[in-house]
């Protein structure tokens, strides 16, 4: 079974309709999220609510739970700002859908097992790059696919024992890509692709001038980092 993986929406509606509809054109029904869908950006209703529409299993990222707790104390003040932004437009039952998704998760298919967490099976605010990934994080998350989020730079890396897969950031890449980033795994025959998709920065930059969110985070989108 093919199955969409994506990370770190951050509340960038039109960033994840372009990825939601790439995903369509390729035939691919199943997506798993592993985490921030929230946070950053000036959308994050329609965020959840487009999750929920496409019935995406999603787990919680620091940011979602930061804006749940209303409480940004371990983030840098751009972060900070936006997730108390975040937390005072959330609508209540959006604030529910967000609330009662889990740290992490693990689903079956092709008999292999297939575990999501946001930083690592060991941290949930550990940055595990490309370099960092290791066979033990496998063992430890009992699975032979691990997709895992945070960074918001891609990589697959492979190892006796399965896979490590990380899709990027839907929401806001930092490799020095602008495009929207996600990855598909196929379960059955253990291959996984990165994706780019352009998608209607205009859409973003008209609504974040109706906001005071920080100037500098629709800046760093621009230059995907």
């Amino acid at each position: 079974m093919r199955w969409g993986l994506i990370s770190d929406i951050h509340s960038n509606a039109p960033a994840l309709r372009a990825v939601l509809d790439d995903l369509e054109r390729l035939g691919v029904e199943r997506v798993l999220c592993a985490g921030d869908v929230v946070g950053y950006y000036p959308f994050p209703n329609e965020t959840i609510e487009m999750m929920a529409e496409a019935r995406i299993i999603s787990i919680q990222g620091n940011h979602d739970r930061a804006v749940l707790n209303v409480n940004p104390s371990m983030m840098n003040p751009q972060a900070a700002d936006a997730v108390l932004w975040t937390a005072s437009v959330l609508s209540a039952n959006n604030r529910r859908l967000l609330s009662v998704m889990p740290p992490n998760t693990t689903v079956r298919s092709d008999r292999r097992a297939m575990s999501v967490y946001h930083g690592s099976p060991r941290d949930p605010l550990e940055y595990v790059y490309e370099e960092d990934a290791s066979a033990s994080l496998l063992r430890m998350a009992r699975c032979s696919v691990l997709v895992l989020g945070h960074t918001h730079v891609p990589y697959a890396k492979r190892f006796p024992d399965g896979l490590i897969v990380n899709p990027g950031s839907v929401g806001q890449p930092r490799d020095g890509d602008p495009r929207a980033s996600y990855s598909i795994v196929d379960t059955e025959e253990g291959s996984v692709e990165n994706h780019r998709v352009e998608y209607d920065l205009e859409a973003m930059e008209r609504r974040f001038e109706r906001t005071n969110l920080p100037r500098w985070l629709l800046e760093r989108l621009r230059d995907g980092i």
